[in-house]
């Protein structure tokens, strides 16, 4: 194996002799175009990126050869192969990452954990979860099983499963009582999963933990939505 190369690069991650130009020019051009700006005209362009018109121009055409931006000859547009230059780090990125962003945005807004769980076999599985900003909260850790029936995001997912193979899962699983207040009789749970499935939510109430009395301000109350129409 050959000697591994080092690079220096500059507070703005780039190597000084080695940063070109005409690239950061070309991604300014792409970049110039948004929701709010969808079509451009050479001058609009040439004055979002402060390149001349002459510079502006040649970026544009150079763009429209490669099939990234379309022209009806006054205005210019981006096309969908656009999507190719984010499509190979979109792909690599897994649930959990996408997710997390907007799982973190979540708990501060409503001031409790939330997690994103997925079925696996009979139980669900925590694949991402932003712990809750308070100082008390469930310690659930990402790899955490639970029964599915038990748990509200568990509740959500049996609703959007088919009716089939909800029927196959209520008559295989058994429904060991968690605590007090867990759901065992088949024709209730069916209901509260129906219920589900038409409210778009589930709420579960110490059917999975009880409260502790040493500490009355934890929530045992979950809410999930359901995907299923």
């Amino acid at each position: 194996m050959g000697k591994a190369e080092t690079i220096t690069v500059n507070e703005e991650g780039a190597a000084p002799t080695e940063f070109v130009q005409s690239l950061e020019r070309g991604l300014a051009v792409i970049r110039a175009f948004d929701a709010q700006h969808a079509e451009l005209t050479l001058s609009d362009v040439a004055r979002a990126t402060g390149l001349s018109r002459a510079v502006a121009r040649r970026f544009l055409h150079t763009l429209l050869a490669l099939g990234y931006v379309r022209t009806d000859g006054r205005v210019f547009a981006l096309r969908p192969r656009v999507l190719d230059l984010g499509y190979a780090y979109l792909s690599s990125l897994t649930l959990p990452e996408i997710a997390l962003p907007h799982l973190e945005r979540l708990a501060r807004q409503v001031n409790e954990a939330c997690s994103i769980t997925v079925l696996d076999e009979d139980d669900i599985v925590y694949v991402a979860r932003v712990p809750s900003p308070r100082m008390m909260s469930v310690a659930i850790r990402v790899g955490t099983r639970f029964p599915g029936y038990a748990t509200s995001t568990g509740r959500v997912l049996l609703a959007a499963q088919p009716e089939d193979w909800l029927e196959t899962y209520l008559t295989r699983v058994p429904l060991v009582p968690i605590t007090g207040s867990t759901t065992t009789e088949v024709q209730y749970l069916r209901a509260l999963v129906k219920r589900c499935a038409q409210d778009g939510y589930s709420l579960v109430d110490q059917e999975l933990e009880e409260a502790s009395a040493r500490s009355p301000s934890r929530c045992t109350a979950t809410t999930a939505r359901s995907s299923r129409p």
